[in-house]
């Protein structure tokens, strides 16, 4: 998979709906850069949530975000109704590096695309501990192909 390929719609695996707010723009007239990673885990959190089991207020295992980066392709600006997308790119034993993605609804190019990781840990040690297997079966639904980025 090439980097320009990492932007299509094609290549990810879950879909969340999100809404932009007229907070999220900017002086310029679009939203800040700041928005995307909130975007980003908006969007793995709630696949989480939803199809992993993770519980977040209480769960013992929680995931800590260890690496991130996001490329921007075009600007999205309220009142842009967008996607958040999701996949997994690699899948280990107590981390998951996701591919994630912004589109405009509908669209088959990425506004922006990226990837963060997550380390699994015990809440109270805070020590890295292998993913319970409600969670490592939710993520192998969406492990997709591997690539270099």
């Amino acid at each position: 998979m090439t980097d320009k390929s990492l932007g299509e719609r094609q290549h990810y695996r879950w879909f969340t709906p999100i809404s932009t707010r007229w907070m999220d723009n900017d002086v310029y007239g679009h939203a800040n850069n700041v928005n995307y990673y909130a975007w980003f885990d908006t969007t793995a959190n709630r696949y989480l949530i939803e199809h992993c089991g993770l519980d977040i207020h209480r769960g013992q295992q929680i995931g800590y975000i260890v690496h991130s980066e996001c490329f921007y392709r075009s600007a999205v600006a309220f009142p842009d109704e967008l996607e958040g997308a999701l996949r997994v790119n690699r899948l280990g034993n107590s981390s998951v590096e996701y591919g994630l993605a912004i589109f405009r609804r509908g669209e088959a190019q990425a506004a922006a695309h990226g990837r963060f990781t997550h380390v699994f840990v015990d809440r109270d040690s805070e020590r890295p501990q292998t993913m319970n297997e409600a969670l490592r079966r939710g993520l192998e639904r969406i492990l997709g192909e591997s690539h270099p980025l």
